[in-house]
């Protein structure tokens, strides 16, 4: 290996370290040392001089993991150290996704926001009541905030469609198409979000994100020729891109379309196995590649993680997005539980479910269903066994059953479903598909529901390590280079001199994610489901250490840079 020379002591080196360079190459031994935020030098038998030295013996030093899809855009406002992320070996983090921002927003449209965040992301309202810290309106302000409180990791950010649509269109965001003058306005705004230094723009079409009552989130009401308009305003700069999740009703071609017309890359989610419905995320994958072939660039983002989700009846978010729920959406109390009752709308739900003409998150498999908590003592026989083994005890419907044990206990009981992406040859498959990303871990999202914020700790450990899907290079290479890569992120990703010093010590032999737990510390003391790390040892975003082996060090440092600068 080649010796860097220094030009000045370092602050830190490793020794002896198998250095993973991002790259997908083999790892090879060796030191590498940082000074001033920035990877100084790379090589073997460094000079021993440094402010500290970690002897690397059996140990890997990688690229910090990039997370391309998270949901911090709230909790970054309260929460600088947007846990539990640092201490999963994260030092980048992308917000805004699915265009669930909270900027722009005027003063008058905060509560309205804070709802839908609520019904979309699995919010609880008083934690972001008590918790956001309001002093931004637009969106270069937003970033202005970010900028002057600074975080533990670095951020970029999307400017958020149904934020943009809210600001121009108040509460008529979620009712109507926009006119041509309000599209114009919805332009300038992506314009000025993009020279403040917005990673691109984001959308959703999903009939699974609903707002407040039930109603579809702002993007979801936005017409074809709103969505060229503003991926064409993105674009004009000649940088940026435009992540959606997608509905059924916006296909491939049209993204690639929008891709042709704007000339920017498109990232499609969610790609989920639906082992119901195997080959749709197939399909979906091979029209992606053709487009790439024709010179268009998009990108599905796919996840290496089960979609496990812990749910109540009182926000079942894994129904939700079924037509035959909306008569349940955005009701409470009695009036709800007078629906769940309702043999008519139990039969249309049956109905529903017995189809397989259209993608969800809950496909009818209830031995994927299972009772986790019960709050009646008479109950407590039920927890962790399967709706599909209660209901043959009782001899009832499966969803009878459910529907019926949570209105027993005034719809508390807690449940967890696997959702989708159980398949491990068919995730395989998208995992190492040329034209993925492996991301969606929704970090700051469905705080009680699920947390994959420690995706790439599962990607090393089970799906390199463990099954062997891919090598451990390809696994970092894969969360690391190649999302800066895709995202347009410059000087990170890789261990190469002059680039900055995002970091993640680790044992290959252990590295992986534990199994989930309950924690207690959002505003209010309110619960989240949180995962601690296997396997590392340290983190380091621009050279500062924010984690260790026990979690994030005390009183992190703010370490992490606004991302506001892309490549093309």
């Amino acid at each position: 290996m080649l010796l860097i020379a220094m030009a000045q002591t370092p602050d830190l080196l490793f020794r002896n370290v198998q250095l993973f360079d991002g790259s997908g190459a083999d790892p090879v031994r060796g030191d590498l040392a940082v000074t001033n935020g920035q990877i100084s030098a790379i090589g073997s038998n460094l000079p021993t001089q440094a402010s500290q030295v970690i002897d690397g013996t059996g140990l890997a030093l990688m690229p910090g993991i990039i997370d391309s899809h998270t949901h911090f855009d709230a909790q970054i406002t309260w929460d600088p150290c947007v846990r539990p992320s640092p201490a999963l070996g994260v030092t980048t983090a992308v917000i805004g996704n699915c265009g669930f921002a909270i900027a722009p927003c005027k003063p008058a449209d905060r509560d309205l926001t804070m709802r839908n965040l609520t019904q979309v992301e699995g919010m609880s309202l008083d934690v972001l009541r008590q918790g956001i810290q309001w002093d931004f309106e637009t969106f270069p302000q937003y970033l202005d905030m970010l900028r002057r409180k600074g975080s533990a990791v670095n951020v970029a950010a999307y400017v958020g469609h149904s934020s943009i649509r809210t600001w121009v269109m108040g509460a008529d965001a979620t009712k109507r198409a926009a006119t041509p003058q309000e599209i114009d306005s919805m332009a300038q705004i992506v314009r000025e979000a993009m020279a403040a230094g917005a990673v691109g723009f984001a959308s959703s079409t999903s009939p699974a994100h609903n707002g407040e009552g039930g109603l579809p989130m702002p993007s979801r009401l936005a017409s074809d020729e709103e969505m060229m308009a503003l991926i064409k305003a993105m674009g004009e700069q000649g940088r940026g891109i435009y992540m959606v999740t997608k509905g059924g009703q916006m296909p491939v071609p049209f993204l690639e379309d929008m891709s042709a017309q704007s000339g920017r890359p498109v990232m499609i989610a969610a790609l989920l196995h639906n082992s119901t419905n195997p080959q749709t995320v197939f399909n979906d994958l091979q029209a992606i590649t053709e487009a790439n072939q024709r010179g268009h660039r998009l990108y599905g983002q796919v996840s290496c993680c089960p979609l496990t989700m812990d749910f109540t009846f009182i926000s079942p978010y894994p129904v939700e997005g079924l037509q035959s729920w909306k008569p349940a959406l955005g009701i409470q109390g009695q009036a709800l539980r007078d629906v769940l009752s309702s043999q008519a709308f139990r039969d249309s739900v049956r109905a529903e479910l017995a189809s397989t003409s259209t993608f969800r998150l809950f496909n009818n498999e209830w031995d994927k269903v299972h009772v986790v908590e019960t709050f009646k003592p008479e109950n407590a026989h039920m927890e962790q066994r399967s709706i599909a083994d209660i209901a043959r005890t009782l001899n009832k419907d499966p969803l009878d059953t459910m529907l019926d044990i949570a209105l027993s206990e005034d719809l508390k009981t807690v449940f967890t479903a696997q959702l989708l992406n159980s398949d491990v040859e068919a995730v395989g498959r998208m995992l190492n598909h040329p034209h993925s990303v492996i991301s969606l871990s929704d970090a700051g999202a469905h705080l009680t529901f699920f947390n994959d914020a420690g995706f790439g700790l599962h990607l090393m450990g089970y799906w390199a390590r463990e099954l062997g899907k891919m090598s451990m290079a390809e696994a970092v290479r894969q969360i690391t280079s190649h999302q800066a890569e895709v995202m347009g992120i410059q000087n990170r990703g890789r261990l190469q001199v002059g680039w900055a010093a995002d970091l993640m010590l680790f044992d290959p032999a252990t590295v992986n994610r534990s199994a989930k737990k309950r924690v207690f510390d959002l505003p209010g003391g309110a619960a989240r489901l949180n995962t601690d790390a296997v396997g590392v040892r340290g983190v380091w975003v621009n050279g500062q250490l924010v984690a260790n082996e026990k979690g994030l060090v005390d009183q992190p440092p703010m370490a992490g840079a606004l991302l506001t600068e892309f490549n093309s």
